[in-house]
């Protein structure tokens, strides 16, 4: 029995609900409640009564009797009420009828469901009242914007939250909207909160009060009982800017906040609004990017799937980032730590098609209510083009924000350009050469026509005696293909190498001179894949049939999904996609054409299969990366006609009977190679000569 009783209790023991979970009971039975009472005070007189309670009443004594409450009332659209000797008294309106408080503490009222709904609107407003004190004041209003505009953004600012509701460039359009917008209405909202033993007050909830400080300046102002002030104030900076200064403002705010908190919390939510015609490529660029201080690196969140992340490090800015374009919060000093999430939309929801990401930040500053102007940051609102946020460190500078002298903000980082020896390429050359060209060539395929031929004749004396060993080695296949038929099989392997070997260097032909015409350009061809799709000098910039060199060029689409496939093909053709394939084909083809594959005999159609995958990979890039290959192997296959034309084969054939006259040297490279391939005979012979041992022994 003891043992049962034991089995029994540990069996509960280990099945008893954890902390989370009494916590979700607890909730859904508290929405159980309500749901009830909604219930019943619908159900008219079956409804059960809901009196006002002695705490009820206490709360609303409280609210009369509040130090910044000189009236000694309480009001809203519902419900007035106001402080007569030491009772309560005053009205509760519930759709067209009207009651008298005095007629609802006494229960007098015959319609239930009446007398229920008022006693809500009494207990709602106490509650906001008192968990908003002196703000109390400011959840009314009427939301209004403030607008501040330069040549290239103009910013609406609300006056419920104070914040910037709305933030459009000017020069861009949307696929859909003939703007750009970075922020925009019910999709961006931003609040600091301010904390007090017993309350937390966000400003998203208040309507603040604007003053218009000038042309570019405005102040968005919370004016509290006893002097105190809080506010924002917002700076746009003239001409063809980006920058966007906010500053927290306040006075007497130790009469509200007291002195020993020290921290100002930030809250920041953003559904990260679709701006690119091409969503799939859209959304694999959007997400959080944030800097540590005094940090090189930049930091980001998953752009595939859903990650939050959490650092108690300081971070210089935070960014809400997608493919063209960038809100960046940049500190005066730096946050203080932050939570950061980004989601992604599920393609079942509503929202999939119109949105990219929803992304939240909360964060914290230091924070003296006796300061004046206790945090201030600047707002980047703007395209990721790199020589703007490149020039951004300097502009700050110029205006005396950036406050760390030895700050490196590293802005130009939320632009993809590969890793280090790709960004380098990117960064050194590529970006200065496409912008010098870009600065008199108004049409971009011409510019990047122009940046194909120019790197092409660059790496031409790096690559041009590749080319040319790569035609003897066409011109010797014939005698390759005679070596192979005269010594067949794995045990002539050795033997058929050094034949072979022989043979190369009779001609003068390098084996790798297939190989290293791709490994000089790789580089180069790795920082071009980055550098298209993120350059924002493409996007809308049409070229031959290509109306978006920053998009695929979709001759045929279609709406159906292929499975596995349409992830990275999307569901369209896109035509510069085909002709680069078309092209590598080719291209696949003159080099296999010197190449001996017998001994490999799956590396003919693996070549020829590689094409196909860039196809499948590429159809979904941008028009203007398909493009820049397409030319390059163009360029390519005409070096490789020119090399095969210069290389005659009379040349080399008079080359290699000379060179069969002349005493064979062993030394260096060759020699090595020799004693290796001998090694490599012995080790083949012992193991032969084991097998037979061991199969006589069978026998």
């Amino acid at each position: 029995m003891l043992l049962m009783c034991a089995v029994i209790f540990g069996f509960m023991y280990c099945n008893r609900p954890s902390q989370e979970e009494i916590a979700r009971q607890q909730e859904a039975a508290k929405q159980e409640q309500l749901a009830q009472q909604k219930r019943n005070a619908e159900a008219g007189s079956e409804a059960m009564l809901d009196s006002i309670t002695a705490d009820d009443v206490n709360n609303l004594m409280l609210c009369l009797n509040a130090e910044d409450n000189a009236n000694h009332t309480l009001s809203d659209n519902d419900v007035n009420l106001k402080l007569n000797g030491n009772a309560i008294d005053g009205t509760v309106k519930v759709g067209d009828t009207i009651v008298s408080y005095a007629d609802l503490a006494a229960a007098k009222i015959t319609d239930v469901a009446l007398h229920n709904k008022a006693v809500e609107s009494l207990r709602t407003l106490a509650n906001t009242q008192l968990d908003n004190g002196v703000f109390a004041s400011k959840m009314k209003g009427t939301n209004s914007v403030v607008t501040l505009e330069n040549d290239s953004l103009k910013l609406e600012i609300s006056t419920k939250g104070g914040m910037i509701s709305r933030a459009t460039l000017k020069g861009y359009t949307a696929y859909n909207a003939p703007r750009v917008e970075v922020f925009s209405p019910g999709e961006n909202e931003y609040s600091f909160i301010l904390n007090t033993d017993r309350n937390r007050y966000q400003t998203k909830d208040y309507y603040f009060t604007p003053k218009q400080l000038n042309d570019s300046t405005v102040e968005m102002d919370l004016e509290l009982p006893g002097g105190a002030l809080f506010g924002l104030r917002y700076t746009l900076a003239r001409g063809g800017n980006y920058m966007v200064r906010m500053e927290v403002v306040q006075k007497n705010m130790d009469k509200v906040i007291a002195t020993n908190i020290a921290n100002l919390d930030f809250y920041w939510h953003q559904k990260m609004m679709r701006h690119e015609a091409g969503k799939m490529f859209e959304e694999r660029n959007s997400t959080l990017y944030y800097k540590y201080l005094n940090d090189d690196d930049v930091e980001y969140l998953t752009e595939s799937s859903r990650q939050e992340e959490s650092t108690n490090n300081r971070l210089k800015w935070i960014s809400t980032k997608n493919q063209f374009f960038s809100a960046i919060l940049i500190a005066d000093k730096d946050f203080n730590g932050a939570k950061l999430l980004s989601v992604p939309f599920e393609k079942e929801t509503a929202d999939y098609q119109k949105y990219l990401k929803d992304l939240t930040v909360h964060s914290s500053f230091d924070y003296k209510s006796t300061m004046p102007n206790p945090v201030s940051f600047t707002f980047y609102l703007g395209p990721n083009r790199y020589r703007t946020l490149r020039n951004y460190e300097d502009m700050l500078a110029a205006y005396k924000l950036n406050n760390d002298a030895n700050s490196d903000l590293k802005l130009t980082k939320v632009i993809p350009l590969g890793w280090k020896l790709f960004r380098w390429i990117n960064t050194g050359i590529i970006i200065p050469l496409f912008n010098w060209l870009g600065s008199f060539i108004a049409n971009y395929g011409i510019v990047i026509l122009i940046l194909t031929l120019i790197i092409k004749l660059v790496l031409w004396p790096l690559v041009n005696k590749s080319y040319s060993s790569q035609a003897k080695m066409k011109i010797l296949a014939p005698d390759i293909k005679e070596i192979n038929e005269k010594y067949p099989g794995q045990e002539n392997a050795i033997k058929r190498q050094q034949k072979t070997m022989e043979l190369y260097k009779l001609a003068g032909a390098n084996p790798m001179g297939g190989c290293l015409p791709m490994l000089l350009q790789m580089p180069i061809l790795i920082a071009v894949f980055t550098f298209f799709p993120s350059c924002i000098e493409l996007r809308g910039q049409s070229f031959l049939w290509a109306n978006d060199l920053s998009a695929p060029d979709a001759i045929v689409s279609w709406t159906g999904q292929i499975p596995f496939i349409t992830n990275y093909f999307g569901n369209h053709i896109s035509l510069f996609c085909l002709l680069m394939t078309s092209t590598n084909l080719i291209y696949t083809y003159l080099t296999m054409q010197s190449q001996s594959s017998s001994s490999m005999p799956g590396m003919k159609w693996m070549m020829y299969l590689m094409p196909i995958f860039f196809l499948v990979f590429f159809n979904n890039y941008a028009s203007g990366l398909s493009y820049y290959y397409f030319i390059s192997l163009l360029i390519t296959i005409v070096q490789t006609y020119i090399s095969r034309a210069r290389i005659k084969e009379s040349s080399v054939r008079a080359v290699m009977a000379e060179n069969a006259k002349k005493p064979k040297k062993k030394g260096g490279w060759a020699a090595r190679l020799e004693q290796a391939q001998k090694r490599q005979q012995e080790i083949i012979r012992q193991q032969q000569a084991k097998q037979n041992r061991n199969g006589k022994g069978h026998r």
